[in-house]
């Protein structure tokens, strides 16, 4: 490694984690004789495991549409026509009858039956969209969302977020990215948020939102909301904070990360005992990817459905990064609308101006439509939506797990999460207290709380006096090929460190596990060399 210098250490962790990342990965990579395939990378949670079945059923379609499209017209062998709706229904079950025993087609015959025969679907409507979807031949219609996905997603989320959800109009986005941009650029188009704002984060929490509050197009005055290092759950005084009224909207991930723990019932009961009694205008963000990972999950979307605007997103769960499928979900009863109706005058005024192109009665566009216009600087409206292709995937993977009626693919998900945090944990010879909450999909690590607990605070003392809080990733990269993030880019103790449970095969979280034993002990025998402490 290039000798770095405690200042150089201390100069990249100003860098957000995932950038300090690079850096650690560049450092991992110059041993000689190693390569990247031998590096560790549990910095990012990047899933190394995905749902073949519905991804079957999608590329199983295409070969469908692609019938559909050469039975209407052809020109020529490589042009041909597109997929037409009358009688469409009866060919599709006819086209599955014939490939039976193919892969994907059981699953395509049974999200059929779910739809028409449980759902209600008009046939030929229901195919059409699969087919049209899947072909990609057509800007998205409705641009909000197609109808059929919008549904069964809608039923998805009513299933894995909690009912009280109730209803919902969903947005069909580029993950959870584009979803926290959206949301955010729209709060602050419509004057529900403007700068100097207080905005309240529920910490520690992926760290761009800590970020983006700071850009200088927000410039939020940013409220952290403190969890408790030994179980990551908030203090009813950290809650109460929220009973403020300069408070306009509170940022949350639920099941944390990078703690990954689902917040306590309580505490989001006591959120919504707040929204109810102290702040009725509150805005909440929740962003729920996690939840399917552990079950009863309930969401804030569930307990104040008025004041939440809910984000979800498939790419962990199904290991579909890659798609960049998400949804933002907000109730048609919305606090929202109703803060935009008390706008004074001439805010309202100004947001006529700029959707006046879209209605002769601007003031009546809700919320959520004014995020699919300011997600195409309005102008491009016509054109926006997420691509018809890709809802049609994020339809299979929610119809696939409303088919699921033992759980089957949660069961194997999670487990597999708990069994590579097992090795984790037997790598490194600790144990986490049994914890009904932990979701673990990352562990977030204190490692001078762990310090100050075995070793006293003479220990602690030594570390603080000649160390960075950083140093400890540095070691790991260097001596191991292990990459790991700073917890503290995540507003989580300084000295902490986040492994990511989800990226890397499963024997390698015990080598993981002995690595961060191994460099740790370094500090330990550099302490008592230098102290002369005994064992």
């Amino acid at each position: 490694m290039t000798e770095l210098s405690r200042a150089d250490i201390r100069a990249l962790q100003t860098l957000s984690p995932f950038e300090l990342k690079e850096k650690l990965r560049e450092i991992a990579g110059e041993h000689e004789g190693r390569t990247a395939f031998q590096q560790l990378n549990a910095g990012r949670g990047n899933p190394n495991f995905i749902a073949p079945t519905p991804r079957e059923a999608f590329f199983r379609l295409g070969f469908f549409a692609l019938e559909e499209c050469r039975a209407t017209v052809t020109w020529d062998p490589e042009l041909v026509g597109v997929p037409q709706k009358d009688g469409i229904a009866a060919r599709f079950r006819d086209w599955l009858d014939t490939h039976t025993g193919e892969s994907g087609v059981d699953l395509l015959r049974r999200v059929l039956d779910l739809g028409v025969d449980e759902y209600g679907y008009d046939p030929d409507a229901f195919v059409w969209e699969f087919a049209d979807a899947v072909i990609g031949d057509h800007y998205p219609a409705p641009d909000r969302m197609l109808r059929h996905a919008e549904d069964v997603v809608r039923r998805y989320l009513h299933q894995e977020m909690g009912a009280g959800i109730g209803p919902v109009d969903l947005f069909a986005v580029e993950g959870g990215t584009a979803a926290i941009c959206y949301i955010l650029d729209t709060l602050v188009t419509n004057r529900l948020l403007q700068r100097g704002d207080r905005v309240a984060v529920m910490t520690p929490i992926f760290t761009p939102y800590l970020e983006i509050a700071h850009l200088s197009e927000y410039g939020f005055d940013v409220v952290r909301i403190h969890a408790e290092p030994d179980t990551w759950q908030y203090p009813d005084a950290e809650i109460d904070r929220l009973r403020d009224r300069s408070v306009k909207a509170l940022l949350c991930v639920n099941p944390t990360n990078p703690p990954s723990v689902s917040v306590a019932t309580s505490a989001l009961e006591r959120i919504a005992g707040i929204v109810a009694e102290d702040n009725p205008d509150l805005v909440v963000v929740t962003d729920d990817v996690y939840a399917t990972f552990i079950d009863g999950f309930t969401s804030l979307a569930a307990l104040i459905p008025r004041n939440t605007v809910l984000v979800y997103s498939f790419s962990k769960y199904f290991g579909a990064t890659g798609w960049r499928l998400g949804v933002v979900g907000v109730s048609p009863d919305t606090v929202l609308d109703e803060l935009i109706a008390r706008l004074p005058e001439q805010d309202g005024q100004a947001l006529d101006a700029r959707y006046a192109t879209l209605s002769l009665t601007p003031r009546d566009i809700k919320f959520v439509d004014r995020l699919v216009a300011d997600s195409r600087d309005v102008a491009l409206n016509h054109t926006a939506g997420l691509s018809q292709p890709q809802q049609l995937q994020m339809l299979l993977f929610a119809a696939y797990c409303l088919l699921d009626d033992t759980d089957h693919y949660k069961q194997q998900a999670q487990a597999l999460i708990r069994r590579r945090l097992g090795d984790l944990l037997d790598g490194m010879r600790i144990t986490l207290p049994e914890d009904p909450q932990r979701v673990g999909y990352y562990v977030e690590l204190d490692l001078l709380g762990y310090a100050r607990r075995h070793y006293g605070p003479e220990f602690v003392a030594f570390l603080q006096a000649n160390y960075e809080p950083t140093d400890i990733l540095f070691r790991l990269a260097d001596q191991t090929g292990v990459i790991a993030l700073n917890g503290g880019g995540f507003d989580a103790p300084l000295w902490s460190i986040r492994l990511s449970i989800a990226n890397l095969r499963d024997h390698q979280y015990a080598e993981i596990g002995r690595a961060v034993r191994t460099v740790a002990e370094e500090y330990l025998t550099e302490w008592r060399a230098r102290t002369g402490v005994d064992d």
